[in-house]
């Protein structure tokens, strides 16, 4: 059975919005603790000539992010507040009554000093990093949405398409090339039919299926959680997550496949062409895997919840650094045990080759056929779970240990095999219940109601700005605001809880920031509108400059090329 490991990065924008907690520390905590270590990993495989060929997603948003001279600022910074955090330790460990941990300060220099070296080698340039993986055939990157908008909820097409051209645009800028997976943001799929999410808020209409949109932007395959095909039931990505994570990617017709075949089973290790019900479709989803995902994601038997792991939670200020392991899953605060780096390496080298060989399981199961998916947010690796990435890097040397896995990527399977059914998806997503509701529910859809009436006016305005060449700076920052305001981690954290004030304070800049350039593009504009828009534009472009594609990304989505 082929076997396809999908990492899923994702980060809103935080650049040029505050530093701690949920500015730029949040991306620069998620470089060094995951995306550094992950291109040291895959690198140091490829040198003892390691098969590690994982299907990476990065979002257009994470991407300009990382591509950004602010962010290689912002690290810098970061690191040597890392460093200042690790020399002040001791004096401080010795005045609470804590030297016993003053040698995991000494940890801390050394990891530090590590991923400093690894920064450095990669001239500052992640995205370069990851490119050049690729490019070298190690890895696969998926695109998605360009700011993880949740594309089920959103009110017009063009916003959608708008959504996925920059998207895919943006991904070949930074990349070079057109990428053939798209993350579905939080792996939410609605089908053709008739959309009206919200009836008291919202007329409905019918609309077509989300690989629709994909399958016009040139995306070959997308995921899905197991429940949309009726192979499971829903798991959730972040329900039961052992660290308590809040977090913050075209052919022709093929009649290969006949309508006899359209639902052949149920099974989540087939690649399935999407279908209207009528004839299948170009694009393919593949299905997550229930218990290869749970293995990892449980918090009952999930490996990130073991003794001996880096305790996420507990940390020390100030400064910063964690000196405890998780000790027990009953086990508080308090009561946790200073942390063993060489106990905690041996544990995931251990959960590797366990791993390896639950998967082998699965595949006898499974009868040895088709492909084996399993999805996870990249940040679970390395920040949340300590351990994680020396765990994946320890499953590819495992792997070869269980013949009867082949790993590969998403792509790389279709070039074999291709899709061995079709099937008319049900909507889900992989989130709590399966559904759509910690997106959309009553401490949200206040937020659907200003997105919708934001999306109408801007998509009325923008065909006759998009004639009018005086004004495309202003459309261009109006897009980006836009599609800034559609990021659904501002509902998700409204719905879990975690910094509801932060994401309430985003949502309410951008959808009033676009609303301010929308000024500038009404018909009745005055002189004075369209200057005082072309200033404000201006001052948010400074600080929020993403998307250089965004103005024929609008294009696109009306049409126009």
């Amino acid at each position: 059975m082929d076997f396809v490991l999908t990492l899923h990065s994702h980060l809103p924008w935080v650049l040029g919005h505050g530093r701690w907690p949920h500015g730029s520390d949040w991306i620069c905590e998620a470089a060094v603790d995951t995306y550094l270590p992950l291109v040291a990993r895959l690198r140091a495989l490829e040198e003892v000539g390691s098969r590690a060929p994982v299907t990476l997603g990065i979002t257009p948003v994470l991407a300009n992010q990382l591509a950004s001279p602010r962010f290689v600022e912002e690290m810098e910074d970061f690191f040597d507040q890392r460093f200042k955090a690790v020399d002040d330790a001791p004096a401080s460990l010795e005045e609470t009554g804590d030297p016993h941990l003053i040698p995991l300060a000494d940890y801390w220099r050394g990891h530090l000093t590590w991923l400093r070296g690894i920064w450095d080698g990669i001239g500052h340039d992640l995205v370069g990093a990851f490119r050049e993986l690729e490019e070298r055939g190690r890895i696969e990157i998926l695109s998605s949405a360009a700011t993880h908008g949740f594309l089920p909820l959103l009110g017009r097409e063009e916003s959608i398409r708008l959504q996925l051209a920059v998207g895919r645009m943006e991904h070949r800028r930074l990349f070079g090339r057109d990428p053939r997976g798209c993350w579905l943001p939080e792996c939410a799929y609605r089908p053709a039919g008739w959309w009206n999410p919200a009836p008291a808020m919202l007329k409905g209409a019918h609309r077509p299926g989300i690989e629709t949109y994909l399958e016009a932007e040139g995306f070959r395959y997308f995921f899905v959680d197991a429940h949309l095909v009726e192979a499971g039931n829903p798991l959730g990505a972040y329900g039961d997550v052992p660290l308590g994570a809040e977090r913050f990617d075209r052919e022709r017709h093929d009649t290969s496949v006949s309508p006899d075949q359209w639902a052949v089973s149920r099974s989540p290790y087939i690649a399935y062409r999407v279908t209207d019900g009528e004839s299948p479709g170009n694009v393919v989803a593949f299905v997550r895997d229930p218990r290869s995902s749970m293995q990892v994601w449980s918090r009952e038997q999930g490996y990130p919840g073991d003794p001996s792991y880096l305790e996420f939670h507990k940390i020390r200020w100030p400064g910063g650094l964690k000196f405890w392991r998780v000790t027990g899953a009953n086990v508080d605060l308090g009561g946790k045990q200073p942390y063993d780096p060489g106990r905690a390496r041996d544990t995931a080298r251990g959960h590797a080759w366990h791993f390896a060989r639950v998967l082998g399981d699965i595949n006898r199961g499974a009868g040895g056929m088709g492909v084996m998916v399993a999805p996870f947010d990249t940040e679970l690796f390395g920040h949340w779970w300590f351990e994680g990435v020396d765990f994946v890097g320890d499953l590819f040397e495992a792997l070869p240990g269980i013949p009867e896995i082949h790993p590969t990527t998403a792509g790389g399977y279709l070039d074999i095999h291709g899709a061995r059914a079709a099937i008319r998806l049900a909507q889900g997503s992989w989130g709590k219940d399966g559904d759509f509701s910690m997106w959309l529910n009553h401490e949200t859809a206040w937020t659907w109601e200003r997105l919708w009436t934001l999306e109408d006016r801007f998509w009325d305005l923008a065909p006759a700005a998009l004639d009018r060449p005086a004004l495309h700076g202003i459309l261009a920052q109006a897009a980006r605001e836009l599609l800034l305001a559609q990021s659904s981690d501002w509902q998700f954290m409204i719905s879990t809880g975690a910094v509801t004030d932060y994401a309430e304070k985003r949502l309410h800049q951008h959808v009033e920031d676009t609303w301010a350039l929308l000024v500038g593009l009404a018909p009745d504009a005055s002189p004075e509108d369209v200057e005082g828009a072309r200033q404000a534009a201006v001052v948010m472009a400074e600080r929020d400059h993403a998307f250089p594609t965004v103005l024929e990304g609008v294009a696109r989505a009306l049409g126009r090329t």
